[in-house]
């Protein structure tokens, strides 16, 4: 069952962090899916889709973002936790959009922009940046393949149950089905229902 955590409703990140979580579950987009953790509203898990037309089709990332208690007014780090062939796994990323580069960030921004410039870097050269690596688009593919099934220990579910295919939907079970369903929407109020742990 979801706990509830209390939070200060003055605090800045608070405020905006609950009002995107709320705009995220309620205009979801089949490239991701955001939610923040049950016990901390701080640390938040996604899922994105690899990017048609690239070696990283097909597939779904798995990753945490951190965000600073200073949110959005300093950026958040970024982490991937599944295997892609472009990212170090569970280090923190060196983009122009996370903690590395706080002079590019613009407070506007927010996990929406986080992700689609996630998306949008997949497809780059790494060029030597910090948590970046530059696998062969054999190893990508294989990869992508692969990660359809990873399942992340936190959320306990898989990447294909949190953001399933578009055009087959029917393809997850129903376990799968209430697994999703565990996502509940984050009232107006102080209690905030997320993705349960199973521990």
């Amino acid at each position: 069952m979801a706990t509830a955590v209390s939070y200060n409703l003055r605090s800045p990140a608070v405020k905006r962090l609950l009002q995107e979580a709320r705009e995220l579950q309620q205009d979801k987009c089949s490239d991701y899916n955001a939610q923040p953790l049950e016990e901390n509203l701080f640390e938040w898990h996604f899922v994105i889709r690899g990017p048609d037309g690239t070696e990283f089709e097909g597939g779904r990332y798995h990753g945490r973002i951190l965000l600073p208690s200073e949110y959005p007014f300093k950026p958040p780090n970024l982490m991937l936790m599944t295997p892609n062939g472009r990212f170090e796994l569970n280090k923190k990323i060196c983009l122009s959009i996370t903690g590395y580069h706080p002079e590019y960030w613009l407070p506007a921004w927010g996990i929406r922009t986080v992700l689609l410039g996630l998306l949008g870097f997949m497809t780059t050269k790494s060029n030597g940046a910090i948590g970046g690596i530059d696998y062969s688009e054999s190893e990508r593919k294989i990869l992508a393949q692969r990660s359809r099934n990873w399942k992340c220990i936190t959320c306990g579910l898989t990447n294909i149950e949190t953001l399933p295919d578009d055009n087959n939907k029917s393809v997850v079970n129903n376990d799968s089905d209430n697994k999703r369903s565990q996502l509940k929407p984050i009232p107006a109020k102080m209690e905030i229902h997320h993705i349960r742990n199973p521990k």
